[in-house]
């Protein structure tokens, strides 16, 4: 099974992602990095790896969008999530006061809004395509420092100056698993029980009316399903015009799930299933 998810070494999505293969019993599987979230959908796409995982969720900085829009757009399938608590530290060659330029992922640094703007409000700050990217590129100068895992810090020689520095205590990030849709083959089966399971949605109504919505989840109310995430997210077809994420507790193999989304179907331009999946935590 050849797997991808975002690199190099060290990253939150390498521990997501190592969370997954073990629980496929495929622990220590070689793992292929990308630089960026779209590079992943490609690679599925263009059938290079057989399972790519990702970041779509985080408690702080909430959905990331460019994942959301590619789910829309590529023929993928979820088979999976996978949660992981995020801990981020301050890391450098350098000394704190050394500092001038402060790299990391953009959720990352957001995720650390108020500690950068109280410790750091003079540092450049510089996006990376991911935490561990930018651990990699701190090692080049002593007043640079990347926002990173402790683990990075110690495979790419740095120091770890402050530890805990997201604004928030509780930060996780949820990682879907994906495969292409055009992969009947089923890559990786968890060998036990996930803390919840969930079916996820798009659907695009088909008019701009009042009470368009409140039909959709309607249905629903009426049958006590409960709802996860619900998110709105622009077609880019014009302003103002939305397509709906929807996560809700259940799967297909329920008569219950069936009906609603057969229901759903019938009152929306458009429904794209995501998946229905098992969720872990690291």
């Amino acid at each position: 099974m050849r797997t991808g998810t975002l690199g190099p070494q060290q990253s939150y999505s390498e521990r997501a992602t190592k969370v997954w293969l073990e629980l496929c019993g495929k622990k220590g599987e070689i793992v292929r990095f990308f630089d960026d979230i779209p590079d992943v959908f490609t690679a599925l796409d263009e059938k290079e790896i057989d399972v790519g995982i990702v970041p779509i969720e985080n408690s702080i900085e909430g959905s990331v969008g460019v994942t959301l829009d590619l789910l829309m757009e590529k023929d993928v399938t979820i088979i999976g999530g996978v949660v992981v608590p995020i801990s981020h530290c301050l890391v450098s060659k350098g000394k704190t006061e050394d500092i001038h330029v402060i790299l990391s992922h953009p959720h990352a640094l957001a995720q650390c809004r108020q500690f950068l703007r109280k410790n750091f409000p003079n540092a450049e700050l510089r996006t990376t395509g991911s935490t561990s990217h930018a651990a990699r590129l701190a090692t080049e100068f002593n007043e640079m420092a990347a926002i990173a895992s402790e683990a990075a810090a110690k495979t790419y020689g740095l120091n770890v100056l402050l530890s805990g520095i997201q604004d928030w205590k509780k930060n996780e990030t949820r990682f879907i698993t994906m495969v292409a849709s055009h992969n009947k083959q089923q890559t990786c089966v968890p060998q036990e029980k996930a803390a919840n399971y969930k079916t996820s949605i798009i659907v695009y109504l088909d008019s701009d009316r009042p009470g368009a919505l409140y039909e959709i989840l309607k249905e629903f109310a009426t049958r006590n399903i409960n709802l996860t995430r619900i998110e709105s997210r622009p077609s880019k077809r014009s302003l103002g015009d939305y397509l709906f994420y929807i996560d809700f507790e259940g799967t297909i193999d329920d008569e219950n799930i069936n009906d609603v989304i057969s229901q759903i179907a019938m009152k929306t331009k458009k429904l794209k299933m995501l998946g229905s999946y098992g969720e872990y935590f690291a």
